[in-house]
């Protein structure tokens, strides 16, 4: 009998000290955080309205949301420098702790890392020249041999010309920023983006034409801040400081601004 109790007595305590080995390394991102006092924000920074990197200064929704994120945890957020192609593996190399700039919530990309909760609603869009607005207004018409398709790589726009623009000429321009203008300047005819984005630049440029907007090119989508997997305790602060911006409205002040 004594010799079972010692049995049982030596698994319990080597099982508290597995859950307790498994909870250290579980908080180890967020304790380097709060010690720290760094978030480090990965963010491809060519993407407007959501994050633009403007002499030398990043701006945007998403930049004054993590900000707000950041006061909260009582860190200071520091930017780190990607791009679409490498924004999934910089993540999961552990080069930032969050990754944001417009970055489409994909069940592809939930395999791999989670999200802060969903916002800014949206679908693909066509940017492409005003003077061809009553060329473009089916999906087949953009699909056509005649048609030059600028796309920047590694994003979900890509994704977009790859698997429905087959026919047309794609070429690919690594500077997202850059795109609309060279729409503009005839350079090409038609960039894939999402809702946003074209609005944006439509407004700023009366050569430009955001079409679909009122007829999305893909069914409804939404974006999100990935967060690695690592650190569930990382993770549940996140969300919980993500949920007292949106009671505080706080959150809806960063949408007013940006994106209405």
């Amino acid at each position: 009998m004594k010799r079972k109790f010692g049995v049982v007595a030596v698994l319990a305590c080597f099982l508290v000290l597995c859950a307790f080995l498994t909870q250290s390394a579980a908080g180890d991102r967020l304790n380097r955080i709060l010690e720290n006092k760094i978030l480090r924000v990965g963010t491809p920074g060519d993407y407007r309205p959501f994050s633009m990197l403007a002499d030398g200064k990043y701006e945007g929704h998403d930049i004054d949301v993590v900000e707000s994120i950041a006061k909260e945890l009582g860190v200071k957020a520091e930017y780190v420098a990607t791009s679409w192609k490498n924004l999934m593996g910089d993540l999961l190399e552990d080069k930032y702790d969050i990754a944001v700039g417009g970055i489409t919530q994909t069940v592809a990309r939930a395999a791999q890392v989670d999200f802060l909760p969903p916002y800014a609603s949206f679908g693909k869009v066509a940017l492409i020249r005003t003077e061809d607005k009553d060329k473009f207004t089916t999906p087949e018409s953009l699909n056509q041999e005649t048609v030059r398709v600028i796309k920047n790589p590694g994003g979900t726009n890509e994704k977009y010309v790859l698997e429905n623009l087959t026919k047309a000429q794609v070429a690919t321009h690594e500077k997202n920023a850059e795109i609309p203008g060279l729409i503009a300047e005839g350079k090409g005819d038609v960039m894939i983006t999402e809702t946003y984005e074209a609005l944006l630049y439509s407004k700023k440029d009366n050569r430009l034409y955001a079409a679909f907007v009122d007829s999305p090119l893909t069914p409804t989508a939404f974006m999100g801040f990935m967060l690695p997997l690592n650190d569930p305790d990382f993770i549940r602060v996140m969300k919980l400081v993500w949920t007292e911006l949106e009671l505080r409205g706080e959150l809806d002040k960063c949408a007013a601004k940006w994106l209405r």
